[in-house]
């Protein structure tokens, strides 16, 4: 269980409502503040002075003065008139983390709605009852508007919502849960509308994911590094401490662990080869700089977690009521494309890696294309070439969308961060990394086997390991796809990883 409790929410407790159907209930504490905010703002909907979106329109119709008796339906036209997202939906984990964030934020007490409008997003949430929310149509400022939209949309019988796979009118939905739609007072629809939800939703679950990948990418290079015949000298300790990078720091000590014992590294420990090539031998700054790239994101996300993006916000004990512009998604915006830019660095990394594995001119005297039957047989020879096709894809996706701004509501709204646009590129830039990691940790293992009976060190051992218990040993051609969908899946599961920290500890 969740407990709504006015702090910050953890990324642990974002990915467990998400991903796992955690439920969430209102602690007693911020159903109180929520009271005192309604309270305030009941006043204010009863008074004469212009305040925002609560006796004035919105965007450039802030100066149109809405009647008492027509602010309640204000607020119902917000949603119906802002829900025209377009584009593929959002998957359902994606939609929970979002209707989490909305929950937790309006749940600050600073947005003056009642208790009732966050009881009724919970129960939604509880009874897995998932709006239809299409992924594109934020700009990112003002909040993510029309995908929230949609939310709202949902909550008070309006638009659609999945129900047993299928999309069904959400009155529907509603019903089958024991749910009535929410009717919605003064101030309601903006403050469901306003808000950062959507971007720091999936820039969670992306920050969640990218932190299992950066260990697994020092996993995959410490088996390419051993199957390749390198050293791990350029990992010791003293070298880093020179360079005292947190995320340098953290990836040279995985390699370290992962690489010990190693009987391969002994077998050639007093070659002639001075040193190896940057793939190799550089991981930790490259790893290292992916690391700090997500770092810079977590402390961020982490952060709008505890955060309230509403406006305008009420502060019912200094008796005031203030726009202003914490809706602004730039800053999400700037880290998510920081992160896709380190994840490139990441993955173009590890495509060097592949491609001196199956190279016969790099491979250290492993068999072309890792094939023990090279001609006949092309063995991992397209691997390599998927592993490039994805970097380069990933090298567009590098480029930023914060640094865009197109504005929006005449002119009212005339810098928009896109940081919605870095959200669902970085979503995409995720799967690509995964693929890549997959693909390597295919062709490592192959290689690995083939440099038997040398042994590679402890936590290269249990990886390989791992991947042997999905994935057959390459003896000759074969579906090459069923074996990138095997190692999609345990990169996806984490078996691999989990293998490698139940045998040497949790990574760094």
């Amino acid at each position: 269980m969740v407990d709504l409790d006015g702090g910050p929410l953890s990324l642990e407790a974002v990915e467990a409502v998400a991903r796992r159907g955690e439920e969430v209930r209102l602690a007693p504490g911020p159903a109180r503040a929520l009271v005192a905010g309604r309270r305030f703002v009941e006043g204010l909907a009863a008074s004469a002075t212009p305040i925002y979106g609560i006796t004035t329109g919105v965007g450039k119709l802030k100066d149109v003065v809405i009647p008492p008796a027509e602010r309640a339906e204000l607020q119902r036209n917000l949603v119906l008139s802002h829900a025209g997202g377009v584009g593929a939906p959002l998957g359902e984990e994606e939609v929970r983390a979002v209707m989490l964030l909305l929950a937790a934020s309006l749940a600050r007490g600073a947005s003056g709605v009642r208790p009732a409008v966050v009881e009724t997003l919970l129960a939604c949430l509880n009874r897995r009852v998932q709006p239809f929310v299409p992924e594109q149509g934020s700009v990112g400022s003002s909040g993510d508007l029309v995908p929230l939209a949609h939310v709202a949309a949902c909550l008070i019988g309006e638009g659609e919502a999945w129900l047993d796979g299928r999309r069904v009118p959400a009155r529907e939905a509603l019903a089958r849960a024991g749910l009535p739609g929410l009717v919605l007072e003064a101030k309601e629809g903006l403050a469901l509308l306003n808000g950062t939800h959507l971007m720091t939703a999936l820039a969670a679950l992306a920050v969640t994911d990218a932190l299992r990948l950066v260990r697994l990418a020092d996993v995959a290079g410490a088996m390419s590094l051993e199957a390749l015949m390198g050293t791990n000298a350029a990992f010791d300790e003293r070298i880093h401490r020179l360079r005292p990078h947190p995320g340098q720091l953290a990836s040279a000590a995985n390699l370290r662990r992962l690489t010990a014992e190693s009987g391969i590294i002994a077998s050639h420990r007093d070659c002639t080869r001075v040193q190896d090539a940057y793939s190799l031998r550089c991981m930790p700054q490259v790893h290292g700089a992916a690391r700090e790239a997500l770092g810079f994101a977590r402390a961020v996300v982490e952060r709008e977690l505890g955060s309230v993006s509403d406006n305008p916000l009420v502060f019912p004990a200094d008796g005031a009521v203030l726009s202003g512009g914490n809706f602004h998604g730039e800053v999400l915006g700037l880290v998510l494309d920081t992160l896709a830019i380190g994840l490139a660095q990441l993955t173009g990394i590890a495509e060097r890696r592949v491609d001196r594995l199956v190279n016969p001119l790099t491979s250290e005297g492993l068999p072309p294309f890792l094939s023990p039957h090279g001609g006949l047989h092309s063995g991992y020879m397209l691997a390599q070439y998927v592993a490039a096709a994805l970097v380069a894809e990933m090298k567009t996706l590098a480029h930023p969308a914060s640094v865009d701004s197109i504005p929006t509501s005449g002119l009212q709204e005339d810098y928009n961060s896109m940081g919605a646009g870095a959200a669902l590129k970085l979503r995409r830039a995720l799967g690509l990394v995964r693929h890549v990691l997959a693909i390597e940790l295919l062709v490592a293992a192959q290689a690995l086997d083939l440099r038997a009976p040398l042994a590679p060190g402890r936590g290269s051992a249990a990886a390989r390991a791992a991947v042997r218990r999905r994935v057959a040993p390459l003896g000759g051609d074969r579906y090459l796809k069923a074996d990138l969908d095997a190692a999609r899946a345990f990169v996806e599961d984490g078996s691999v990883l989990a293998a490698v920290e139940t045998a040497l500890g949790p990574l760094g």
